[in-house]
């Protein structure tokens, strides 16, 4: 695979950013099962196709969600976790009997960090290397 496919291509830009999100359910309450977390990944790339952005990968345990998303510049993180969190409690508490509080599967906070590429000392080293004018 060429390094060249792991960018994403716009009229105007050429990106790849990536997310690691995670999810914690309200009061830490172990909630969910592994049938869960498999309807969740369909809910959660159906979530990111609708961002055009893509749900690379995702895991758990019973109170909580890790997620790592490819997303598109044009895409402000906090609205598509708003979505992310608040259609998967709608679905999940729709079509399982899911224990929550108040109808509320998620904690109101999320942990989210960017990833990928290289790291930080490295860029900031290439960045002091590029040529400075006379």
């Amino acid at each position: 695979m060429d390094i060249q496919d792991d960018y994403r291509r716009g009229r105007h830009v050429v990106s790849a950013l990536h997310v690691h999100l995670v999810f914690v359910t309200k009061y830490r309450r172990g909630v969910l099962t592994a049938e869960h977390l498999d309807f969740l990944r369909e809910v959660f790339a159906k979530v990111c196709t609708d961002f055009q952005a893509r749900l690379v990968e995702l895991n758990g345990e019973d109170d909580y969600v890790h997620l790592l998303v490819e997303y598109p510049p044009k895409v402000a993180v906090a609205s598509l976790v708003n979505s992310l969190k608040g259609v998967s409690s709608r679905l999940l508490r729709k079509h399982y009997r899911v224990r929550t509080h108040r109808n509320h599967l998620w904690s109101p906070s999320y942990f989210a960090a960017s990833c990928g590429g290289a790291p930080l000392n490295i860029i900031r080293k290439y960045i002091e290397q590029q040529r400075r004018p006379n």
